[in-house]
């Protein structure tokens, strides 16, 4: 099954001072170069968020920008061709293939779960996403919109569904 990915790079990083968190630096490239990285077999990639130089990737904006997750997926998923579509954060530095392969083994909407249901990496219908959708997304909360959509949940392996939004999770993304 062929599938889409779309990357939201658009937010704030408002705890960690306002920080790129698609330019932090990540192993020997970025946080972004990582994301684009696991899903490089994607028929199609979408990043939402600020245009950077990447070839072969679809870039969308949010209008105005600043509206939130939902927003910026909504913004995203209008460049969306394929039946299936990845969507994740561009903070993810614990997403690997194999979490989009065990995501897309669900064959059905499905979401990944730690401690807690982590809204942005999840694989999704992209009928059932664009139904789903509020008209107007600009500061709707993700979560409740997703949940409509009663997706499975597929257990996090250790560390995989980490994110950087501190600075202690900076300081632990650059011991790595």
């Amino acid at each position: 099954m062929t599938y889409a990915a779309i990357v939201l790079t658009g937010g704030k990083g408002e705890r960690l001072g306002g920080v790129d968190k698609a330019a932090l630096s990540y192993r020997d490239a970025t946080l972004l170069d990582h994301v684009l990285s696991v899903v490089d077999d994607a028929a199609q990639v979408v990043v939402v968020g600020p245009e950077k130089d990447r070839p072969g990737v679809v870039w969308a904006r949010e209008d105005p920008p600043g509206g939130g997750p939902l927003a910026g997926l909504a913004a995203g998923l209008a460049h969306v061709t394929e039946e299936w579509v990845a969507v994740l954060a561009v903070d993810q530095p614990g997403l690997t293939r194999d979490t989009i392969a065990r995501l897309r083994a669900a064959g059905r909407n499905a979401v990944l779960k730690d401690d807690r249901v982590q809204w942005l990496i999840g694989f999704w219908n992209t009928a059932d996403l664009r139904g789903a959708m509020p008209a107007e997304p600009r500061d709707q909360p993700l979560r409740r919109t997703l949940l409509t959509l009663d997706p499975v949940e597929v257990s996090a392996l250790p560390g995989e569904a980490r994110d950087v939004d501190t600075p202690a999770d900076l300081d632990t993304l650059h011991t790595q």
